[in-house]
């Protein structure tokens, strides 16, 4: 893995299963986020705002992460960006095995 994704995958894999809990898709949700050139923040404050009424305490943790993918992946060239869509791609895949 890239080392420059590295680090947003990590931040997936840590805060995703809270922010993404009772959704239909979670790997549609994550590419809602990245779809574009900038990372979708309205989107994601509304998955943030449906934990924070769920699990607040772990709403508070997850905020901070949630800004920081937002940062790392808005740094991220296309070539960068694209390889992160194809990483969720390539789980959901391998989740539906």
């Amino acid at each position: 893995m890239s080392p420059t994704i590295a680090p947003i995958a990590q931040r997936l894999r840590d805060h995703g299963p809270a922010l993404l809990a009772g959704v239909d898709d979670p790997h549609d949700e994550l590419l809602a986020l990245v779809w574009g050139p900038r990372f979708d923040r309205e989107h994601a404050l509304g998955l943030w705002a449906r934990l924070s009424r769920r699990q607040p305490t772990e709403a508070l943790l997850t905020l901070p992460a949630i800004l920081s993918v937002a940062d790392r992946f808005d740094g991220l060239d296309s070539g960068g960006q694209q390889r992160l869509r194809r990483l969720i791609e390539r789980h959901r895949a391998l989740s539906a095995m």
